[in-house]
């Protein structure tokens, strides 16, 4: 049993265990429980993209932690426990992911019952650190005074921060493959960013509702709703990047000194391989970016290579393009990063005393291969082989110089079958689409 079908199992039979609960025993103040769950549903209706190409409902996330951080409404103490902070987390939750849900497809469907799962379960996390404490007596108010109650708030929430990317990274790398380690550094990144606000923001609600009540909801909720509205204007902005980028893309194949879509199969076939290397969201956004404008250095030649295949070129020649390339991509604002890959794409491999060249970067040296696959795939079909014929004239060229020219491991992630995962066509660059699926190469 995958960890995936484990945590949607753990989540539903909490969800039933609280919904049980509450129909026996009945619901502690019903008023304040009605209010946080239309806040919570309210919240899911109003999502936010994340890079990556997720979606993240902010002021849902929020308003649950401060639900199942709530202890004084208006200096009266409540009596909801853990499995009412799951049955309202779930109640408002299911109304904006049965809205998703039925307009999405198959694999959004797949994501927003990972949300939900998480939703769920980081909510009884938290209302488990916290309300047994609370109900108890034991963590009284006023005994511990301002500061010791707000920094007992504080731990509770950067753990079930914690506690979520965790459980988010595992469930990423059980959809993907990916390799937990990068699947967790992607969660964290992504905790930095409006993360931070989420965990700040329901810490604030459940503080300061002891002293305004339910009021608390609509009043510091609202800078979160303002921070997305930011958040969308960052993500239209990444967009207007990535429709730079395919420009530029295009601009060796309109001026004729690459084939045509010769750019977007490299980028397919280079975000593969870095997603079978465990390379997390941000190194793949980066490496489709420098796998589209490898060739931007081919417009200083006089005339065009035949087919754009740059091997055929002496090796001062290659470096000489790559560094005009990475200039011309570090003027279009795009990340430094990008363009210091496309710098080393013609770098050898290995120094001239026979060992790797550790200083390489990994993108630059999945690129080099994705090129040469394309190029010498390319050739083969321009002879009049047939696909599978194509494929193996160029695997078994790319393995004849495994070692010199390009790095073993990206060859052998390049050579390995695939495992379930079959790419698509591309869709918007720098959404992490590597992640999505494209069309891809790894069939036999």
């Amino acid at each position: 049993m995958t960890w995936v079908r484990v945590t949607h199992l753990a989540a539903g039979g909490l969800l039933l265990a609280a919904l049980v609960a509450l129909a026996r025993g009945g619901v502690a103040e019903p008023r304040v429980a009605l209010a946080f769950a239309l806040v919570i549903a309210v919240g899911e209706l109003a999502r936010v993209r994340l890079p990556g190409g997720r979606e993240q409902a902010p002021i849902g996330a929020a308003v649950t932690l401060a639900y199942a951080l709530l202890g004084p409404l208006r200096g009266v103490p409540t009596q909801h426990g853990v499995l009412q902070v799951v049955a309202v987390a779930g109640a408002g939750a299911l109304v904006g992911t049965a809205r998703v849900v039925a307009r999405g497809g198959v694999g959004h469907r797949a994501e927003e019952l990972d949300g939900f799962a998480r939703r769920l379960l980081g909510a009884a996390f938290a209302a488990t650190l916290f309300q047994p404490l609370y109900n108890s007596g034991v963590l009284d108010r006023a005994a511990l005074g301002g500061p010791g109650y707000g920094v007992f708030l504080t731990v509770v929430a950067a753990l079930t921060a914690l506690c979520d990317a965790t459980l988010a990274a595992v469930l990423h790398r059980g959809r993907t493959g990916l390799r937990f380690t990068a699947a967790l550094e992607d969660e964290l990144r992504a905790l930095l960013g409006i993360g931070s606000a989420i965990v700040a923001t329901g810490m604030l609600v459940s503080l300061l509702a002891g002293e305004v009540g339910l009021w608390a909801l609509p009043l510091f909720c609202t800078p979160l709703l303002l921070a997305q509205a930011s958040f969308r204007r960052a993500a239209a902005v990444r967009a207007t990047t990535g429709q730079t980028i395919e420009t530029l893309a295009r601009a060796t194949e309109i001026a004729g000194y690459t084939p045509v879509g010769h750019a977007r199969r490299v980028a397919d076939t280079a975000c593969e391989l870095g997603r079978a290397l465990g390379l997390g969201t941000r190194e793949l956004t980066l490496l489709e970016y420098a796998a589209l404008m490898h060739d931007i250095g081919q417009l200083s030649l006089v005339e065009p290579v035949p087919g754009g295949a740059t091997a055929r070129l002496g090796l001062p020649e290659q470096q000489r393009i790559a560094r005009l390339g990475s200039e011309v991509i570090r003027r279009t604002g795009v990340p430094r990063q990008v363009s210091r890959q496309v710098a080393r794409l013609a770098d050898p491999y290995r120094r001239p005393d026979g060992g790797p060249d550790r200083s390489l970067p990994l993108a630059a040296r999945i690129i080099k291969v994705a090129n040469a696959h394309d190029e010498l795939l390319s050739a083969a079909l321009g002879r009049g082989l047939d696909p599978a014929a194509a494929r193996r004239a160029a695997v078994e060229q790319l393995r004849a110089d495994a070692g010199a020219g390009y790095d073993p491991r990206v060859l052998k992630a390049l050579l390995r079958p695939a495992r379930g995962v079959r790419p698509a066509r591309a869709g918007k660059v720098g959404a992490g689409s590597a992640l999505k699926g494209r069309r891809g190469w790894m069939r036999s």
